[in-house]
């Protein structure tokens, strides 16, 4: 039988426009190393690790009549040179000029008639240094079969590796005739996936409540929500195809010294900061807040191992998420009750058991919150953009430094996808005693997304500096 995408895979396909290109992306900055570290070298270093990962040699081949979902099917003209680009900044290149050209290639959907994924080597950064930049499909990263190509290229040490040994040879692509012929007996076996193929390209009101369920922890609430929608607001606009990124650096010492002083978990912190930097970013723009005025985030998570540290990627529990609806509480005006609001908030979902589940992630270790980076957008991805606000994914990430082939990786953003009427998605990872953020936004919506940057880390001193 084919290779066929899933019901939740394919509907990332049909809903996806020009204006919400469905690829999570990554940005991960690199110390060059003296012995020197280019593009031909990442472009073998990708070479020899795409046999663990045959999705990324495949493409999407729609069905005639559209009698069944798309298949996979191996490309036979693969070229792996279109896949990994080289880029550069003029030299010295800034950060604000990396960021200007990750918005730029974030905004731009990938080539359908090739597999779903594209890297960028970016040179000519300032102090030597080099980034990658990522895009794929949330098609493609489910997690079980295929994880994110960030997860795969990075290394615990500079030591090379054995490349896996690759036999890879493309099948032959089927023709119309095979397409159809497999579509109608899938449907003689199975009649109800025709209706199932029409449904997936709709909202499903039914199938939306029992996905809220979960994350709010039961059918009662499930279905207020999705009567109370998620409070109006300017970052729930129709948005453009034009996006701009910010990032915001912060230490993970400083998040854990909240906790110790105000109690909570390091994520807590991590939101209540995001939510004090949301609230005056609101009231810069004239917006008009109450003491109960919220803003609804949805957030997926990795599921953790509560005897093990915060924020350290050996905790996770089967490399999994859960993905949780939070109000924030941008109308209260003391940061510590924003913290406690918050911590209460998030005790009850994960005392409640109930949650969005991703499946296992492949282990093959490297930077797995890559991987839960993309399935926290596609659990996003899989709810109606109208019971929530924005999205913020947070995933723990490895202490100790990692490195592709020679280079030392020094920092690493998201770039989580913005939802069709949502304006800002913001992505959050730790690695090697940092916490960095990735802000997406549309151009129109948020052009001042780096104001909103700039008020976490304000929001983060505000936190520390608090007494009760």
């Amino acid at each position: 039988m084919p290779d066929r995408l899933s019901a939740l895979d394919a509907s990332f396909l049909y809903l996806e426009d020009s204006a919400t290109p469905m690829h999570v992306g990554g940005v991960a900055v690199f110390e060059r190393p003296r012995d020197g570290f280019d593009y031909e070298q990442l472009l073998a270093l990708v070479g020899q690790r795409l046999g663990y990962l045959p999705r990324y040699r495949q493409r999407v081949v729609s069905v005639p009549g559209h009698l069944a979902r798309p298949v996979w099917v191996d490309d036979v003209d693969f070229d792996l040179s279109y896949h990994v680009r080289r880029s550069a900044l003029p030299d010295p290149g800034s950060d604000e000029q990396l960021f200007d050209l990750v918005a730029r290639l974030m905004s731009r959907r990938l080539d359908p008639d090739r597999p779903l994924w594209e890297a960028y080597f970016v040179e000519g950064l300032a102090e030597g240094r080099v980034a990658l930049i990522t895009k794929t499909h949330q098609s493609v990263v489910d997690g079980a079969g295929t994880i994110e190509l960030g997860q795969l290229i990075l290394d615990g040490s500079p030591q090379e590796r054995e490349p896996v040994q690759d036999t890879w040879t493309p099948r032959r692509r089927p023709s119309r005739t095979q397409l159809l012929l497999d579509a109608v007996s899938e449907t003689v076996q199975r009649p109800g996936e025709l209706v199932e193929n029409v449904r997936s390209a709709a909202a499903d009101a039914a199938a939306t409540a029992e996905k809220v369920a979960g994350a709010v922890g039961g059918v009662a609430s499930a279905l207020r929500t999705v009567v109370r929608p998620a409070p109006a607001g300017p970052l729930n606009v129709r948005v453009s195809g034009g996006r701009v990124f910010a990032v915001v650096r912060t230490r993970l010492a400083d998040y854990r010294k909240v906790r110790a002083d105000h109690g909570g978990t390091v994520n807590d912190v991590v939101l209540a900061a995001i939510t004090g930097a949301l609230r005056e970013w609101l009231l810069s723009r004239g917006s008009s807040l109450n003491p109960g005025s919220t803003v609804r985030a949805l957030v997926p998570m990795a599921v953790r191992d509560a005897d093990t540290a915060e924020y350290d990627g050996a905790g996770l529990v089967g490399n999994q998420v859960a993905a949780y609806l939070v109000d924030l509480p941008v109308g209260e005006g003391n940061p510590v009750l924003r913290l406690q609001h918050i911590g209460h908030a998030m005790a009850e979902h994960l005392d409640s058991g109930r949650s969005v589940a991703a499946r296992a992630l492949l282990r093959v270790g490297g930077f797995a919150p890559a991987t839960l980076h993309s399935l926290g957008a596609r659990a996003a991805g899989s709810f109606s953009g109208r019971i929530f606000n924005l999205v913020i994914t947070n995933s723990p990430g490895p202490q100790e430094p990692l490195y592709a082939g020679p280079a030392k990786m020094t920092e690493m953003f998201p770039v989580i996808p913005l939802v069709r009427n949502q304006a800002l998605a913001i992505g959050v990872t730790s690695y090697h005693g940092g916490v960095y953020f990735g802000l997406n936004g549309d151009r129109k919506a948020v052009s001042d997304v780096d104001v909103l940057a700039g008020m976490i880390e304000e929001s983060l001193e505000e936190l520390k500096g608090a007494h009760w």
